[in-house]
């Protein structure tokens, strides 16, 4: 055992409960694509998943990415990257092109499609978040914001 973790307490046995910080957040989760996913729906987006979003919104953010640096900006693995590149291919909203400065690289671009989408999902992500915003206000926005990105990196 290592010095470092010699010093830090074990950690209690609790009982589980629907209070527990993993099962709210992927409850929170859970509920927030549900509202996206039907505000897709309603703009015609139907087939659009709001698990697309590791992939889109880095490329409405920086269109044109190698496959790696949209892994790592998407903090997903390069095979599950892979994976959604597909599906998201199959549905139209991106294309895998070769990457012109390194012919063995692939680039992945936002398709036609993804394009028309985009301000469909700006105003969908854009309605969510003012539901969140009539039970939150605007400092506790930016805590949580802040707790989320700290989260997201827990173990690295």
């Amino acid at each position: 055992m290592t010095p470092s973790r010699a010093r830090v307490p074990a950690a209690k046995s609790r009982p589980l409960s629907r209070d527990d910080l993993g099962f709210l957040l992927a409850k929170a989760t859970q509920r927030w694509n549900d509202l996206l996913h039907a505000q897709f729906r309603a703009h015609g987006y139907a087939d659009v998943r709001p698990s697309y979003g590791s992939v889109l919104i880095p490329l409405f953010e920086q269109d044109g990415l190698r496959m790696g640096e949209l892994a790592r900006r998407a903090r997903l693995s390069k095979q599950t990257m892979t994976t959604m590149v597909r599906l998201l291919e199959r549905d139209r909203l991106v294309e895998r092109r070769p990457d012109p400065v390194d012919r063995r690289a692939t680039i992945v671009v936002l398709s036609r499609r993804a394009r028309a989408f985009r301000p469909v999902a700006q105003r969908a992500l854009a309605e969510v978040d003012a539901q969140a915003r009539e039970v939150l206000d605007d400092a506790a926005v930016r805590q949580l914001k802040a707790a989320l990105r700290l989260l997201a990196t827990v173990g690295d």
